[in-house]
């Protein structure tokens, strides 16, 4: 990425969420990465459950609600006003989610703000490969 990914307060923020059927990948990718992820300006932040799992993992993690609850909401929000800079979210696309417009709102303002979004891991993975590039 030729775009600088660090923000103005020195730090990356990168939003981490999951669906149900693919917390499991999204822990296990984080886990892969934690060379990366620890970085001291790297800072995570999570919707409910998918927060509390990476806490579980050794990540510090900031936890927003719940997806269903206006998790993937709060993020979208965070997009727009510049302070996160990344979502990693790990969609599974052979199950219907009742919040489906919450997520499509989320997918649309980081197009807006053109902020990278990866929905799965191959994408995830070359994202940070580039971060680490950066750091």
């Amino acid at each position: 990425l030729t775009m600088s990914l660090i923000n103005s307060s020195g730090f990356m923020e990168i939003a981490i969420i999951a669906h149900d059927g693919k917390k499991a990948d999204l822990i296990d990718f984080l886990i892969k990465n934690e060379a990366v992820l620890h970085n001291e300006k790297i800072r995570l932040i999570g919707t409910g459950t998918t927060g509390g799992k990476a806490e579980a993992a050794g990540f510090k993690t900031q936890r927003m609600l719940s997806g269903p609850l206006g998790g993937d909401a709060q993020i979208a929000g965070r997009v727009a006003e510049g302070i996160t800079q990344m979502v990693f979210f790990f969609k599974d696309p052979l199950s219907s989610h009742p919040h489906e417009a919450d997520i499509n709102m989320l997918i649309r303002v980081c197009d807006v703000h053109n902020v990278p979004l990866a929905t799965n891991e191959a994408t995830a993975q070359l994202l940070l490969d580039a971060i680490a590039q950066q750091l």
